[in-house]
């Protein structure tokens, strides 16, 4: 069933399923986005997740596109005061087309104020609830690349402090424009820096990390959980079923008609040697127990004791109907030890 988990400290209280929305601006139209978030809020989703540089694949013509779907539906709907809103600010970036000095951006002040500004601008509200930083400053391994390896510190290194963007969050928070701050696609060291910082005075406390996370793709486990259950800094998993790769859709080099991965061709963190054998494994025991392989994939996530709440995403209204529908599949301890002992022999070949 639809659970009511805390976010973080802040004693707000969101749903165990979120509503991804990245696909909003060019594998959605307007009038999609607004069927979902419709559909979704009817069955009592709360919780709604986007980012400036939304829709996906990133593109100067469609930043943003995502957020004035929201915005549009907010100011046609109402009811702003019922949801939680979660944005992103880029991280460091050479995308030119970011910021108006075409200098890319980065997680200090000018960038941060400029990305605020033009998010409650598309969102049309004046606040939002969670602002994310959508990946480091710093410079290190994103969205799958170099795998779960470091190797050495980057040079030059040149980031901003993490005090530095702490404090412009923390201004913005006394300014109403922001309620509490969340960190992705963060690391163990990352997270421990900002709650020091915050400890120490430097701005508020970080209250979720929005990181991958799905049968094949588990690292976060291996340092990340513990701070999220001793922190109370939960997770917001993104990629549940592993950009669809989970579903199925895509063994055996398939390339269903609008698919994500047949459309964009950016399916290469679920590409990789040791993937398509792991879901195999998975597919298989889904079909032995008569289970969706969709739905019991999103079942593993929202059930894990350090997931506030599974962002889940779909293009079609089927899709979404059917993922929601993962709510009411049991992971019963059996299960746990089934996936247990395929994760053995097939570790995070999708890091």
């Amino acid at each position: 069933m639809l659970e009511m988990r805390k976010l973080g400290r802040t004693g707000i209280d969101v749903t165990s399923i979120c509503l991804g929305t990245m696909t909003w601006g060019q594998q959605n139209t307007e009038a999609e986005g607004h069927a979902q978030l419709d559909y979704a809020i009817g069955r009592g989703i709360n919780f709604i997740d986007t980012a400036e540089m939304y829709s996906v694949p990133p593109k100067a013509e469609t930043q943003g596109s995502t957020e004035r779907i929201i915005g549009t539906w907010l100011k046609q709907r109402g009811g702003r005061d019922k949801l939680v809103i979660a944005s992103k600010v880029a991280g460091r970036s050479t995308a030119d087309w970011l910021r108006p000095d075409k200098k890319g951006a980065r997680l200090d002040e000018i960038n941060i104020r400029y990305a605020i500004e033009g998010s409650l601008k598309r969102l049309q509200t004046d606040y939002i609830d969670l602002y994310q930083l959508h990946w480091p400053d710093r410079r290190i391994g994103l969205f799958g690349e170099g795998g779960t390896v470091f190797r050495d510190l980057p040079k030059p290194d040149d980031q901003v402090p993490i005090e530095e963007t702490l404090g412009v969050l923390g201004r913005l928070v006394e300014e109403g424009k922001i309620r509490h701050v969340g960190l992705s696609n963060e690391t163990a060291w990352g997270v421990s820096r900002f709650l020091h910082a915050s400890e120490t005075g430097k701005g508020p406390r970080v209250a979720a990390i929005q990181n991958v996370y799905n049968l094949i793709s588990r690292t976060f486990e291996i340092g990340l959980a513990e701070m999220a259950l001793r922190e109370d800094v939960g997770l917001l998993a993104y990629s549940p079923l592993a950009q669809g790769y989970l579903t199925g859709k895509y063994q055996g080099g398939a390339r269903p008609a609008g698919a994500r991965t047949t459309l964009f061709n950016r399916g290469m963190r679920y590409e990789k040697p040791g993937v398509e054998v792991a879901i195999d494994a998975y597919l298989a025991l889904a079909t032995e127990l008569g289970l969706d392989p969709s739905q019991m994939a999103l079942a593993f996530v929202t059930t894990r004791k350090f997931v506030t709440s599974n962002i889940i995403g779909a293009t079609t209204m089927a899709q979404l109907e059917s993922d929601l529908g993962s709510i009411d599949v049991a992971i019963t301890p059996e299960l746990e030890d089934r996936f247990d002992a395929i994760h053995q022999v097939h570790q995070n070949p999708a890091p």
